[in-house]
């Protein structure tokens, strides 16, 4: 099957013309993997995942990555890229995930970019003004040092004297990303505010069809708790033990919802009904995140899921729309 835009073959089309990309976001516990692989089992599609967390290796029960049982043969691209202890930023995913994109639009099939990471969507669809290439090791481990001396309430006043906008949405105790922002600062002069910013560009890369689905929070809330004790059940402890033994505490992982709870519970630190209801918490917190950063974009159009009788019913409404934007 060739996909078709305004009427054109995929074979035939010109150099400049858009092409076709659905996007599926949300907050996470929503249901957007199982929505996604239903939409490209009828589309022809291929899922692009858009997670900060699926793209490393070992993190499959702390970061929901769907089981090959789930996917149901659908390709998904950008899951297992790295290891947890390697580091991994936005610039280097937006490359992969326009290359996988590309790739499947080569083998006349839908591109389906699906996750909850907000920043890795506006990356693949908007142009960025993304900080020179390279970090500064050193920096970085001067600006990790002031954390450890100072506290990282200190670091992020010291992050919101100068980029009050990044401040905002870090939280003080996420000092990977306060460090971040702050190197970005140092070693450019511009926050990293400014280099998020999206350029006066003439249109996006690709003509794009944007979900979002939601649910009641009272519902979001339950399903979420859900998952932590189907997370506690398929074996998440052991996960995090395997990574503890053979990476140590790598930095990224640290960040990761389900990892750090575990491993604080593991070396003794809270008892594991402490670290379950921690983690279920900050998940919470996450998801309202989520909402508020993707309740920002006007080309999402929102799909209440228990406003369908299942969840199919809820795909046959995007596929319709896909089919009739795309000439599927």
């Amino acid at each position: 099957m060739l996909l078709r835009v305004g009427g054109v073959n995929e074979s035939g089309r010109g150099a400049a013309e858009k092409r076709p990309l659905v996007v599926i976001v949300g907050p996470t516990a929503v249901g957007k993997t199982e929505f996604s692989i239903l939409l490209a089992l009828r589309v022809n599609g291929e899922v692009v995942t858009a997670d900060s967390m699926q793209v490393y290796r070992g993190l499959d029960i702390a970061a929901a990555k769907p089981t090959k049982e789930q996917m149901r043969g659908v390709v998904h691209h950008l899951i297992d890229v790295r290891d947890p202890d390697e580091e991994f930023n936005v610039a280097e995913y937006r490359l992969l995930a326009q290359r996988a994109i590309a790739s499947i639009h080569e083998k006349g099939r839908l591109p389906v970019l699906s996750g909850g990471t907000g920043l890795y969507v506006k990356a693949v669809l908007d142009e960025f003004l993304f900080p020179d290439e390279g970090a500064d090791p050193a920096l970085r481990a001067e600006l990790e040092r002031e954390a450890a001396r100072t506290g990282p309430a200190a670091l992020h006043d010291r992050l919101k004297a100068v980029d009050p906008a990044s401040a905002a949405r870090i939280h003080p105790h996420d000092v990977r990303r306060v460090v971040r922002a702050l190197e970005v600062y140092v070693r450019t002069g511009v926050p990293l505010s400014e280099h998020l910013k999206v350029k006066a560009a003439p249109a996006p890369p690709y003509e794009t069809l944007m979900f979002g689905l939601t649910r009641p929070r009272d519902e979001l809330y339950r399903r979420i708790e859900e998952r932590v004790d189907d997370q506690i059940r398929m074996g998440l402890i052991e996960e995090v033990k395997g990574i503890l033994a053979r990476y140590g505490e790598p930095k990224v992982a640290r960040q990761a919802l389900g990892f750090k709870e575990i491993a604080s519970y593991l070396k003794g630190e809270c008892t594991l009904e402490e670290a379950v209801y921690l983690l279920k918490r900050d998940t919470r917190r996450f998801a309202k995140r989520q909402y508020t950063w993707f309740r920002k974009d006007p080309r999402i159009k929102w799909i209440r899921l228990d406003e369908f009788g299942s969840l199919e019913e809820a795909v046959d409404l995007v596929e319709a729309e896909v089919r009739a934007k795309f000439g599927l």
